[in-house]
Formats: C-alpha cells, sequence, structure tokens
C-alpha cells in the first residue's frame, strides 16, 4: 500500500553534487528505517545509506564522506545528499523504507532513478 517517488537524479559531471529524495505517501503510521541502495548491470544491489527513525545513520565504505543521509519524518521523505560525485557512482538508486504496523513489519522499494557522472 505504501508507493515511493524518487527524483532529483540525472546526468551530472564528475565532482558535481546532486540531491536524490524520496517520498512515501499511503501511510499513516511512522518509518523505521529509510535508506538507498544502488545498483550498476552486472553486480548486485548495494547498500549506499540507510538512516533508522532516531536519526542514527549507516554508510557503504565507498562513500568516504562524500554523502549525507537525512530524513523529515513529517513529510516522509527521506534526501541523499551527494557531492564529489564521481564516475563509479554511477548506477540506479532505489529507495527503500521500512515500518511498524501492529505486529508486522514491512518494506518496500522504490521504481529508482538514473545517476550519471560522466564528462
Amino acid at each position: 500500500q505504501v508507493q515511493l517517488v524518487e527524483s532529483g537524479g540525472g546526468l551530472v559531471q564528475p565532482g558535481g553534487s546532486l540531491r536524490l529524495s524520496c517520498a512515501a505517501s499511503g501511510i499513516i503510521f511512522t518509518l523505521h528505517r529509510m535508506g538507498w541502495y544502488r545498483q550498476v548491470p552486472g553486480k548486485q544491489r548495494e547498500l549506499v545509506a540507510t538512516t533508522i527513525s532516531d536519526g542514527s545513520t549507516n554508510y557503504a565504505d565507498f562513500v568516504k564522506g562524500r554523502f549525507t543521509i537525512s530524513r523529515d519524518n513529517a513529510k516522509k521523505t527521506v534526501y541523499l545528499q551527494m557531492n564529489s560525485l564521481k564516475p563509479e557512482d554511477t548506477a540506479i538508486y532505489y529507495c527503500n523504507v521500512g515500518y511498524y504496523r501492529f505486529s508486522s513489519y514491512s518494506t518496500n522499494w522504490g521504481q529508482g532513478t538514473q545517476v550519471t557522472v560522466s564528462e
């Protein structure tokens, strides 16, 4: 029942910046884990960054301090600020959210947004 709308992807030059947004709709409860994953052709989907409802965060090593994940609980939105982008950051970025509903815990994926870093 939860739908995720992603935006912010596009084409940027190396060293440039992008901010991805993912807004969740169709729910009336608090989201728990929100995060970003990415996938390139021939490789498995990998974690980029996640954040829990208390504000704690987890980053993949390859971020190297370049990316920052944040969330707006009131807007049920998670952001990924990407700075100093490199060509190897090129991938489809997927939003993922997890939430509790009574005794169940559910997760949903966004449709993905393309990020291309190239001259």
